[in-house]
């Protein structure tokens, strides 16, 4: 069972968002937070897969909590989506930056968000939707981001930042396979070095990187 912990200050999202995923056969709502105080304690004491963070909260805002809960150096962090809408894009890539695994629009089908917490609970980044590779390489590529410093990327071989690069225009393992005429499971591979040689927590903030060292650039 996934452990899900919806965190959002509106009861009427609280309580939508509960029922749909209570009714999964695989998912469990094990609490919710009005605030994102309240949601980082009770992520700690209820110890979820899955945190559902809004952005906009009392007390506490999504991003702060975010970084509070990802900045644990417990082993069994939660991983986190954020909801978010249109209007709140910066909140969106700055929580990306502080380990959030993606971002799911607060008016999306009920079937996306289903999907987004299996997907996330598995271990991997919600970047497949356009909009998600379009506000990344956007945000990454405005003034005040730390400029292009090609040596953070020197460890890896040039078939792993083939795959980063890849990785960061939003190509799933099978795609990248396909593009590099690999198998799967190698790619796989790559992706498993790739993240443990930049000492990141999952494919988001691997995309993340690699738009901030100018391996991709914003429009590519």
């Amino acid at each position: 069972m996934i452990r899900v912990l919806i965190a959002d200050d509106q009861a009427m999202v609280r309580q939508g968002f509960g029922a749909l995923l209570a009714a999964q056969p695989d998912l469990v709502v094990v609490g919710d937070a009005a605030d994102g105080a309240a949601a980082v304690e009770a992520a700690r004491r209820l110890d979820p897969d899955v945190v559902l963070m809004d952005v906009r909260m009392p007390v506490l805002d999504g991003l702060a909590a975010t970084r509070q809960l990802l900045g644990d150096r417990r082993a069994d962090r939660p991983r986190v989506l954020i909801l978010t809408t249109f209007d709140l894009d910066d909140y969106v890539y700055e929580a990306l930056r502080a380990g959030a695994s993606g971002f799911l629009l607060k008016d999306a089908p009920a079937a996306d968000l289903v999907h987004a917490v299996r997907v996330v609970a598995a271990g991997d980044a919600l970047l497949a939707p356009t909009v998600t590779r379009r506000l990344i390489a956007e945000f990454a590529a405005r003034p005040g981001h730390r400029r292009p410093r090609p040596a953070d990327l020197a460890g890896l071989t040039p078939r792993e930042t083939d795959v980063l690069r890849l990785i960061a225009r939003g190509r799933s393992n099978a795609e990248i396979a396909a593009d590099l005429v690999v198998a799967e499971q190698t790619v796989k591979t790559h992706v498993g070095r790739i993240l443990a040689k930049l000492q990141l927590r999952d494919r988001a903030q691997a995309v993340v990187v690699a738009y901030e060292t100018g391996l991709v650039a914003a429009g590519e």
